[in-house]
């Protein structure tokens, strides 16, 4: 059979082309992954952040329907403290994240909660802070020297997508930042789009879903900049991504390519 000359070359195109293709979207540069590398001047804020950036104060968690509020109130008389708390106070023991939640009180759509012998009170739209003086008020009716402990029990937030460590995680003070909280799910992947990161925070009218950009330092003067109880956090793949989880195909169709002009080159040469 006659060689035809190039022919090995002809045939090694498509092998060169598929590679080529892998190494270019599988490639990620160091611009892709730096955090707050530029400023600008959004339409939304009409801010130009240069040096003389405007601080930001975060605002306070504001109650919402089906939120759980732990409450104890002690008193001098421990059967009064007994009287007015779902949970015992000999009950024993540190309070835990569990417990709290067993007997906490929650929200209900209306925005009322029930304490025993106290009735209905509503905190719907309420801080902690205003919900404590509006139970300090209401407790001066039934007893003096009370001390009322209030907090809210599903203080988490969940990081899903592009980041090392996807899940659900507590919130331990009362003021964090976009970038705490992606540091508690091992910071961001190298397939995360730093200029498409996503936050859905609930409000009395529904979830508001925020779209904002990591790489530019106007986040550092955004409302969103500071994390609330119960937002989510989604880090959006990059382009690249989709082919980087299919690899182990593309492994595949490049072996079989592989395979096949191994075999016709052998046929060829007969």
């Amino acid at each position: 059979m006659l060689k035809l000359p190039g022919m090995k070359k002809r045939s090694a195109i498509p092998f060169i082309i598929v590679l080529l293709m892998i190494l270019l979207t599988s490639c990620v540069s160091r611009k892709k992954l730096t955090y707050l590398q530029f400023n600008d001047k959004t339409p939304e804020s009409g801010l130009s952040l240069g040096e003389n950036r405007p601080s930001v104060t975060p605002s306070a968690y504001k109650i919402l329907p089906y939120d759980n509020l732990y409450i104890r109130v002690i008193t001098p008389d421990p059967q009064w403290s007994d009287l007015f708390n779902s949970m015992p106070i000999g009950a024993g023991g540190s309070v835990t994240q569990e417990s709290a939640g067993l007997f906490g009180y929650s929200v209900d759509d209306k925005g009322n909660i029930e304490i025993p012998f106290v009735g209905k009170v509503e905190v719907g739209g309420l801080t902690l802070s205003e919900i404590k003086t509006k139970l300090d008020l209401i407790f001066t009716n039934y007893v003096t020297d009370a001390a009322i402990t209030i907090r809210l029990v599903n203080n988490f937030i969940s990081v899903l997508g592009e980041v090392n460590a996807p899940g659900r995680y507590p919130l331990t003070k009362d003021r964090i930042n976009v970038f705490e909280a992606l540091s508690l799910a091992g910071d961001m992947s190298a397939f995360s789009d730093r200029q498409k990161v996503q936050l859905i925070r609930p409000s009395p009218y529904g979830p508001v879903i925020k779209e904002f950009s990591l790489a530019d330092r106007s986040i550092l003067s955004s409302e969103y900049y500071y994390i609330m109880p119960n937002d989510i956090i989604y880090a959006v793949p990059m382009q690249g991504r989709s082919f980087e989880l299919n690899a182990t195909f593309w492994s595949l169709v490049l072996s079989t390519i592989t395979s096949t002009l191994g075999v016709l080159a052998f046929f060829r040469t007969l």
